[in-house]
């Protein structure tokens, strides 16, 4: 069990990334076939867990993932939050969470002296739009460039090298570096030479990903300790029960891939 309050009074990096719409069952049949081999390597034991997602498009699941509700299993029970706002004084928070007074996460752990930093994939992080500004406006820094978004075939490798860019420079204070893998976002059709995006497009988008995000993480871990958190905003719906796309209550949306670790 991660114990997210020794994590920030030790000042510990934290990586966290979002696979951009990104289904629990692309997720799964990729690991258990082998194709991101990288990512299998790095994985907690039994690799992938099965949560659901707070949110079923991008802005309203990253706002609930900054405001400290990240996916839960889909089961009653739950595991202690890693982190959560100060609650009233009638509720009780277990001891290794770590509690922020303050709206939002980020500005948080500003307060214990991390800054945090935001790789943008998906035009919500690009400030294109004015919506595509509430959520950088959350981060000390934002970068986001067209190369970072999904209809650029190499999106990932883009990111990585450039949040592994901003981490070098940033090596010596504690930073909550986020990043919002793109490639798994539609369109990804390409990636089988298809001009639609399906579950399979998806799948292959997640192996081209595999080999960058591994970098991503084994070059941050080799001089200090991570807390890395990977998981999906939300699934896509590809024609299952005749919904296409996300923003919806369906299982395929709904049912997100999990995994935290500190490496």
């Amino acid at each position: 069990m991660i114990d997210a309050a020794e994590i920030i009074r030790t000042q510990t990096g934290i990586l966290f990334v979002t696979l951009d719409s990104l289904r629990y069952d692309t997720a799964r049949t990729a690991y258990d076939n082998g194709l991101t081999p990288h990512l299998a390597s790095l994985l907690p034991e039994g690799g992938w867990e099965r949560r659901q997602t707070p949110g079923t498009f991008t802005l309203p699941a990253h706002i609930a993932f900054f405001s400290g509700f990240l996916p839960k299993l889909p089961r009653p029970e739950q595991p202690p939050r890693l982190w959560e706002c100060r609650p009233p004084a009638f509720k009780t928070v277990p001891s290794q969470t770590f509690v922020f007074d303050a709206p939002n996460l980020l500005t948080g752990l500003a307060q214990h002296g991390y800054r945090s930093i935001c790789v943008g994939g998906v035009t919500y992080f690009s400030r294109e739009t004015p919506l595509g500004s509430v959520l950088p406006d959350l981060f000390d820094e934002d970068h986001w460039r067209p190369e970072f978004c999904s209809p650029e075939p190499d999106s990932a490798r883009h990111q990585v090298d450039h949040a592994l860019e901003i981490a070098e420079h940033h090596d010596g204070r504690p930073v909550y570096l986020f990043v919002n893998i793109s490639a798994t976002h539609v369109p990804h059709g390409h990636y089988l030479g298809d001009s639609r995006d399906t579950a399979a497009s998806q799948q292959a988008a997640l192996g081209y990903a595999d080999a960058h995000l591994a970098r991503l993480i084994s070059t941050l871990t080799v001089k200090k300790r991570w807390l890395i958190i990977l998981c999906a905003d939300h699934g896509d719906a590809y024609g299952e029960d005749g919904y296409h796309g996300r923003g919806i209550a369906h299982p395929v949306v709904m049912n997100v891939p999990y995994a935290a670790m500190v490496r």
